[in-house]
Order: structure tokens, then sequence, then C-alpha cells
């Protein structure tokens, strides 16, 4: 799984110094892209109002232009396909995210699993299990999720 993701990048960017910071960015995009996308599916009802949110968060977050976005979609998709757990991707987060950006994503997660107007109990469970991986405090996992739901007007 993460040979697949670091193939793709080792054949689209040269290993320069320069690159590297690029590189270790891009694998971030798509871990983060790949878990909101299973948060997608958790409630086996991929609904378009999530979607719409997940690209959005994708586009403003990561700063991506419209080829960027689809190919990153593509990819994420692949990858969640392919995933045998959710550790291949927290894992690299873990590495190379601060703390303070681990809990964006949890924030991100729950603006995706809010864009419905409703929590699904495997949408919350899967949050949590992300969050557990990443080693969040519970404190800060409660605080996403009440900005969150205060932003989405729940």
């Amino acid at each position: 799984m993460l040979s697949t993701i670091t193939s793709f990048f080792e054949s689209h960017f040269s290993c320069e110094e320069a690159n590297s910071e690029k590189h270790s960015v891009d694998q971030l995009h798509l871990a983060s892209a790949a878990l909101m996308i299973e948060l997608c599916k958790a409630d086996r009802n991929i609904d378009e109002t999530e979607t719409a949110a997940l690209v959005e968060i994708l586009r403003t977050r990561f700063e991506l232009d419209e080829t960027d976005l689809q190919e990153l979609m593509v990819l994420a998709e692949e990858e969640v396909r392919d995933a045998t757990s959710l550790y291949q991707f927290t894992s690299l987060m873990n590495e190379r995210f601060e703390y303070s950006e681990k809990v964006m994503l949890i924030h991100n997660m729950w603006e995706v699993a809010y864009a419905d107007g409703h929590i699904d109990r495997y949408e919350e469970h899967l949050i949590r299990k992300v969050a557990d991986l990443l080693y969040l405090s519970h404190v800060d996992f409660i605080k996403s999720k009440v900005n969150a739901r205060d932003k989405a007007g729940v």
C-alpha cells in the first residue's frame, strides 16, 4: 500500500532535496484524502454533500488546482480500495504531522461527516479510531467535533 504511494511519487517527482519536501507533503495529502474518502463510505451511503465537502476541504486546505485535485481523488480511491487497515495511513501521519496538523485532520473529518447534517454511528466510530491511532487527546477529539458541528450549524 505505502509502496504504491511511494512509487507513484517517485515516478512523478525527482528525488532532489527541494522536491523531497513536496514528495512528503503529497504523500500526506494522499493519506488524508484516503481517510476522508473512507469516512464518506463509512455509513454505506455516499452522500453528495459529504463528497462535495471533501473536495472543498482538499481544494482549500491543500491549495490544489483542479487537475491535481482530480488526480489526488483517483489515487486516494485506489488506496482506499487496496487498504487493509487505517494504520497504513495514520502511521505516515504520525511520522510527519505535527500534533496541530493531526487535530486539523480530525476537524476536517468531522466537517465531512457533518456535511449531510447527520452523524452516523459508523462515521463517529471511524473518526474516533483515526484520532486514537493519531494519539490525539480526548479533549481535542471533542473540541474538533464541537467546532465542526457549530460550523455546520447542526
